[in-house]
């Protein structure tokens, strides 16, 4: 069986960063999952807790409607691990 590559334990590198801007948005993982459903993207309920705790892999259209939802651009989503990129000295 395949076995997906983790990064710092986790799935994804925006895990951290989906829930911070969830709670932010006051958004429970249920209206969370219906926005995302009206753009047509199905991602549940339980698979967004997968995402927000990094046991989930997003895909690229996923991350594309995050950003949507949460009206922030995709660098947004991706702060946390290009901070960490540069303090280790990597970009």
């Amino acid at each position: 069986m395949y076995q997906c590559s983790k990064y710092n334990g986790r799935l994804n590198v925006t895990s951290k960063k989906i829930k911070e801007l969830r709670i932010k948005n006051n958004l429970s993982l249920s209206e969370l999952s219906t926005k995302l459903a009206l753009m047509g993207i199905d991602i549940s309920k339980p698979s967004l807790h997968k995402l927000e705790t990094g046991k989930r892999i997003l895909k690229d259209y996923e991350l594309c409607g995050l950003a949507q939802v949460f009206h922030v651009p995709l660098e947004e989503l991706l702060s946390n691990f290009i901070d960490e990129l540069k303090k280790d000295n990597l970009v």
